[in-house]
């Protein structure tokens, strides 16, 4: 029972949060929403014991892209878009329902939360709870599988997101400007000189 009412609050507090973030124009404030809900999506998956998920998506979704959108965000110019009321953007909301729909009509054949008789408990769970620590020496078996039995693909995954991250960074850095382009530093000469 403790466990549904956690979830209600959760769900409730992604659904402000999301609302939020959708009504606010503010840039600073929407990343910062962006980063609760992110802590929120963590907190979530704390809640349904996929802590390696939950610990992702604190360090990816609430710390780098946190940071990545600051960033951002200090390097352009700080404004708000004024948006127009008289837009209704009918479109873009149209393929959002369709593919939302989609998306719930595919869940319908997925097993239920802890359903024993679901496959990922009938074929290779066993397995792994009865040979991972002998096979691996590492006690906790989500740790085994990840770095042992998946450790190729936990490298590639590694991989993948270390290189996504120096792109950003890169295409943040760009190129240096040259001296003579900043007007800043240009008036700041000018001042320097006289």
């Amino acid at each position: 029972m403790i466990d549904l009412i956690i979830n209600i609050i959760l769900l409730t507090f992604l659904a402000i949060t999301a609302i939020a973030i959708i009504r606010t124009t503010n840039l600073f404030a929407t990343i910062m929403l962006f980063g609760i809900f992110s802590l929120l999506s963590a907190t979530l998956f704390v809640v349904m014991d996929a802590l390696d998920v939950a610990f992702t998506e604190a360090a990816v979704g609430a710390g780098i892209s946190t940071i990545l959108m600051l960033t951002t965000l200090a390097l352009t110019k700080n404004h708000n878009e004024k948006r127009s009321h008289a837009h209704r953007p009918w479109l873009p909301l149209a393929v959002v329902t369709i593919t939302g729909m989609a998306l719930v009509y595919g869940t319908l054949d997925i097993p239920g939360f802890g359903d024993p008789a679901a496959p990922a408990n009938t074929h290779v769970a066993q397995y792994y709870i009865n040979n991972a620590l002998p096979e691996t020496g590492v006690p906790n078996i989500v740790t085994a599988v990840l770095a042992s039995y998946r450790g190729f693909d936990t490298l590639g995954e590694v991989a993948v997101i270390f290189t996504a991250g120096v792109a950003v960074l890169l295409l943040l850095g760009g190129k240096p400007s040259s001296p003579n382009s900043n007007p800043r530093t240009n008036k700041k000469r000018e001042e320097d000189e006289t």
